[in-house]
């Protein structure tokens, strides 16, 4: 008999907004430890320190305390955002997956989201480093925020059985967010987990979204917990085969 695999989910609706970074990070941390033990946790975009561009030496520094903090949550695999200065002397917005005290997989913002000027402050990073990546017998993609309106990286991470995205997307494309996210679950056929932050300008519609299509909102939970299960990504592929194994 085949043994599907099973593991909770977390799309965290964290208000982020006139904190410090220190108030932030324990908040988000006390979020995490209330999951369960095997939990797979997507923390919103920016979260711990939001775009500060007025203090970005400080924002990128504070990396290294928000990577050692997070080596910290065990079993949990979590994949959390920073602001990061990197040898090139250049600012980087780096999501970085995080589960038995390593840092199990990382890739930097490709897709900036010159409307809200994230081009003057960061630099673009690789295309080549949005793969699918397994962790813990699990295979995963990553697409952080404005990333997901681009159709070319839905196909390069076709084949992922769970999804990652960590968004501060604007409120007044709310509807894009919704949908797309809907979207990718549904042509990716797989569960995806969006996480944004609940300022008061961005959506708020973090959530957990299966391969049928089916959809969980946050809504006022801070914290939303929805089961991955291996079998519906394997029943919706076999039933409704576009040749996604």
């Amino acid at each position: 008999m085949t043994t599907f695999k099973e593991r909770p989910l977390c799309s965290l609706a964290y208000k982020s907004e006139n904190n410090s970074y220190e108030e932030n990070l324990s908040s988000i941390l006390s979020l995490i430890h209330q999951t369960p033990l095997n939990a797979i946790v997507v923390v919103p975009e920016l979260s711990i320190t939001n775009f500060d561009y007025e203090h970005f030496e400080a924002a990128a520094a504070y990396a290294e305390t928000i990577t050692a903090t997070f080596l910290e949550c065990g079993e949990r695999i979590v994949a959390a955002t920073m602001i990061e200065k990197r040898g090139d002397g250049k600012f980087y917005n780096v999501a970085k997956v995080f589960h038995k005290g390593a840092v199990v997989h990382q890739q930097a913002k490709v897709e900036l989201f010159k409307f809200g000027g994230e081009h003057d402050y960061f630099s673009a990073g690789d295309t080549e480093k949005i793969i699918i990546f397994e962790v813990d017998g699990l295979t995963f993609g990553l697409l952080i925020c404005f990333e997901i309106r681009f159709k070319s990286f839905w196909q390069k991470l076709e084949g992922a059985d769970i999804l990652l995205i960590p968004a501060q997307w604007g409120k007044l494309r709310t509807q894009n967010f919704i949908s797309l996210t809907n979207a990718l679950a549904i042509v990716n056929q797989c569960y995806v987990v969006a996480s944004d932050c609940a300022n008061s300008d961005t959506t708020g519609m973090s959530g957990i979204i299966t391969p049928f299509g089916d959809e969980e909102r946050n809504g006022d939970q801070v914290s939303l917990i929805v089961d991955y299960k291996e079998k519906e990504v394997r029943k919706m592929r076999r039933y409704l085969d576009v040749g996604i194994v």
